[in-house]
């Protein structure tokens, strides 16, 4: 996917400029035909298509379509971040911790050993 700038790409079944036709009611009997067709057969575009007749005004769609190309080229050009290395010197309690384990081990094995004697 090297063209990020919009969502539906031409080489897709279905285009922008189709689909705002049919929206508009301007579409041609045979694109009209294709459109249909296409939403029969796939969820997808059916979902979209019913989605998309709730707009009354299609220069919102319009604007909702580059806000949403906007947000998808945000989110998928923001590298990932890269996760601090956590440094053994910062975490004094974690050293102390695991030494303090080490010397009740090592005391609780000498009392053992020397009061089985």
């Amino acid at each position: 996917m090297n063209d990020w700038k919009h969502i539906l790409r031409e080489e897709e079944e279905l285009n922008e400029q189709e689909l705002l036709q049919y929206l508009q009611g301007n579409a041609s009997d045979e694109s009209r035909f294709n459109i249909e067709k296409t939403m029969a057969d796939t969820n997808f575009v059916n979902d979209a298509v019913e989605g998309l007749q709730q707009f009354n005004n299609p220069a919102k769609l319009t604007a909702i379509k580059n806000q949403l190309n906007q947000e998808l080229i945000r989110i998928t050009l923001k590298k990932p971040a890269r996760k601090k290395m956590r440094r053994l010197a910062d975490q004094y309690w974690l050293i102390i911790s695991v030494l303090g384990i080490l010397v009740l081990c090592v005391v609780g094995y000498l009392l053992i050993h020397f009061y089985s004697k």
